[in-house]
This record gives C-alpha cells, structure tokens and sequence, in this order.
C-alpha cells in the first residue's frame, strides 16, 4: 500500500491497505480460515486467494490484491523456496485470480521490491 500512496492524489482511489503479516492478521482482517492457512499453509495459492477476497470484502474497493510470500533469508524449503510469493486479485462482480512467482532470492529487499512492482503491475492489468 505504501508504493500506492507515494503517488499524488492518490487518496482519490486508494481506500484502505491491509498488513497481515500473521496467520491471526489473516484470519481476524480479512476473514481467512485458519483450518486453510493449516490445510495449505500461508504461503499457498488458497491463501492468497482468501486474503484478496478478503480484502475486497472489508473495503469498498473496486479491486484489491493480495501478497504472501517468503522474502528470506530464512524460512524456506524444498517445496516452499524463499522468493516464493503468491499473488491474488479480487474483483468486486468477478472471481479471484492467483499467480505465482520464485523470485530470485538476491536478499530479502529484492524479494520484497519484485513482489511490489508485479502487485502493482496486477492492478494496472486489472485496470485497463
């Protein structure tokens, strides 16, 4: 939210911004089911899904998008590298749409910096 609210004027478009860095966050913000982030864990195409539903649901936002990943330098595995982030977009009227990408895992700012500008790069595809 911050990289959307750098921008002049954008208060005329941007309703609110969610930070859930927590599986309780997720669950008590934006209503996903802790038997999901259990199930699939946080990090999880399900969750991603659940939180940009989530979001839209708790707003009065048009679109929303959504971002759990493993930015590192720890907290990866075989199945779950670090660079590992799930994408959601929310439409409101329309389903959910994910997308995954395995950053390359240069240092947690790089993950973190990639995963705003493909969040970023949604919306914009959202938008036209």
């Amino acid at each position: 939210s911050a990289a959307l609210t750098d921008v002049p004027g954008s208060s005329a478009v941007v309703d609110r911004g969610f930070v859930t860095y927590t599986n309780e966050a997720k669950h008590e913000m934006l209503g996903v089911p802790m038997e999901l982030i259990d199930t699939h864990g946080a990090v999880s195409e399900e969750v991603a899904s659940a939180m940009a539903a989530g979001a839209l649901q708790h707003s009065r936002a048009e679109i929303a998008v959504s971002v759990t990943g493993i930015a590192g330098p720890t907290g990866g595995s075989a199945s779950k590298p670090v660079g590992l982030v799930w994408f959601g977009l929310a439409r409101r009227g329309g389903g959910v749409q994910t997308e995954k990408h395995i950053f390359e895992a240069k240092s947690r700012d790089f993950v973190r910096t990639e995963a705003t500008q493909n969040a970023l790069q949604l919306i914009l595809n959202a938008l036209d």
